[in-house]
């Protein structure tokens, strides 16, 4: 069986607790436009395990947006960005962990295992 090569986790920093619930778009460049690829919503410990294997995801560039928002107003709690955006390059052969840590006014990410 072909392993993974695209999960995310996002982790709400302002509580200490994995984002439950937040929508997620994957998009894939295509010329000069995005298509949208696959959505769903992070799961109860804030992950996302996006079901491509090496053989469905070809190399190139993709973007996760998360629906930052809607999250909050679940919780009552305003934030300064309605969503984020994520934009990466991918290669052949490689796996891609894209985690977000988040708050309602500021976030980070990088590449992880």
């Amino acid at each position: 069986m072909s392993r993974t090569v695209l999960s995310t986790h996002v982790l709400d920093t302002s509580t200490g607790r994995p984002a439950y619930g937040i929508f997620v778009e994957l998009y894939k460049k295509k010329d000069d436009s995005w298509v949208l690829w696959h959505n769903t919503a992070t799961s109860s410990d804030g992950r996302v395990q996006f079901p491509f294997s090496e053989q469905s995801m070809a190399p190139g560039t993709y973007k996760l947006k998360f629906n930052v928002e809607d999250y909050y107003k679940q919780m009552d709690k305003k934030t300064l960005y309605p969503f984020v955006e994520i934009v990466f390059n991918t290669s052949e052969g490689e796996h891609y962990h894209i985690p977000l840590l988040l708050t309602p006014y500021g976030y980070s990410t990088y590449r992880g295992s």
